[in-house]
């Protein structure tokens, strides 16, 4: 259990005091935290420029550049700034090119107040920041049916929060009735985690789904729920189908209602395909909210990075800042794109061409992503993914009754193979 001293920090006071209202969306953890201006980082910042500065613990040479070893200075051509701390918020020059990116990639956003992204650990941390700062024991947490189990193990089992869940499909679309009536369900605080791209499945809102969805969330605040509406983007902009929503939902709920408080959490990860480079992002928006207390709630974020790990890694950021800038990126990242797009099709083509696997296996609704999923009929799913290694050499992840399949992973040659495996390994079961 974590006990909080009786006396509140008086910077956290004021920040709450900033927030006002919006203070309510705060959990106990959450109201207490601060960002430490008058520390040590405060005091060192004050110095910045100095002919002297002796205020911080960082070592350099008798020129003044960063003291860096050879062994480790050789192997990456980055400017030696690179190996010294970065600010608690991420350095300032990635912040203000993601702010500048996430506009350029979601257009609704133009004339929207939200906050300067704060950089993260990359997603994970990102929403473990969420979570304490927004969840509370007596809160709960609405998520899909078929969701990232990581979602529990944060807000459920770190946090405490309460989870609860809400059937994910409803005639092969997105069951908007049913989140609005978990969203409405007992309790006067809600978290939602809507993931688009979905984790495991593979599915991004529609244009159709996306009013249904902002309408059921509008309703319960309408209803006097109070909602922090977490946009898990950890995969935007891979979607593969005309129709379906390119924006993220994030500017849909910005400034929907004084009862909801947005907050995005995106990153290099998944989209630049930097999966160790552990760079992400974590902003935030409400109706009404004024610069002042968009900066609150950074402060809160940067103080939870400073409580938890102090900074995130200079050189991953450092290298993102030289990749976004570099003439080349556009490009590169489409050609990425290509190649995930082209397994897509390819499966597309697969399922067609086999409608004897539907004897199997019901191909659940996908669209995007890294991912599609298969529930098999008739037979344990756990039993199935099994079978595919034992018999066929043939690795996949079973999550919500589901089998996963990564195609990010697996080269379109394979693909056939992978899904005649699949129909095989069923089979094979259903056979005793």
């Amino acid at each position: 259990m974590i006990y909080y001293s009786f006396i509140m920090n008086e910077l956290a006071s004021k920040l709450n005091e900033t927030l006002g209202a919006a203070a309510q969306f705060l959990s106990t953890a959450g109201r207490h935290m601060y960002f430490p201006y008058g520390g040590i980082l405060g005091q060192g910042a004050q110095a910045r420029g100095c002919d002297i500065n002796a205020t911080i613990g960082m070592a350099f040479e008798e020129d003044d550049s960063p003291m860096v070893m050879p062994c480790f200075a050789e192997r990456i051509t980055l400017d030696r700034r690179a190996f010294l701390y970065a600010p608690s918020f991420g350095l300032p020059a990635l912040r203000e090119t993601w702010k500048k990116m996430e506009l350029e990639k979601n257009p609704s956003l133009k004339g929207v107040a939200f906050s300067n992204p704060v950089v993260t650990n990359a997603l994970t941390h990102g929403l473990r920041i969420a979570a304490e700062l927004f969840a509370d024991p007596d809160d709960t947490l609405v998520t899909p049916d078929l969701f990232w189990d990581n979602y529990e193990l944060i807000f459920g089992e770190a946090v405490g929060c309460r989870v609860a869940h809400f059937n994910t499909f409803v005639d092969g679309r997105f069951d908007a009735a049913a989140m609005e009536a978990a969203l409405k369900a007992p309790g006067d605080r809600k978290l939602l985690i809507l993931n688009f791209p979905n984790n495991p499945t593979g599915y991004t809102a529609t244009d159709e789904d996306v009013p249904r969805i902002v309408a059921a969330v509008k309703a319960a605040a309408d209803a006097g729920k109070r909602i922090v509406v977490i946009l898990d983007d950890a995969y935007f902009g891979l979607v593969y189908e005309a129709g379906v929503h390119r924006e993220s939902l994030f500017a849909a709920f910005a400034a929907l209602s004084e009862n909801i408080l947005a907050v995005k959490l995106d990153g290099a990860t998944k989209e630049d395909y930097v999966w160790g480079l552990r760079v992400g992002f974590i902003s935030f928006a409400f109706k009404g909210a004024t610069a002042e207390q968009l900066k609150a709630l950074e402060a809160k974020a940067a103080g939870n990075v400073r409580s938890g790990v102090s900074n995130i890694s200079s050189i991953g950021q450092h290298l993102a800042v030289a990749a976004f800038a570099d003439p080349a990126y556009a490009r590169q990242k489409k050609e990425k794109y290509e190649i995930l797009h082209a397994r897509y099709r390819e499966i597309r083509r697969i399922l067609a061409a086999h409608p004897e696997y539907a004897d199997s296996f019901e191909a659940m609704p996908f669209n995007s992503g890294y991912f599609m999923c298969v529930r098999p009929r008739g037979v344990d799913a756990e039993a199935v993914r099994r079978r595919l290694i034992e018999a066929y050499s043939t690795g996949t992840i079973v999550l919500s009754g589901l089998i996963r399949l990564s195609f990010s992973t697996v080269p379109a040659a394979k693909l056939p193979r992978l899904f005649a495996n699949v129909h095989a390994a069923i089979n094979d079961l259903k056979k005793g």
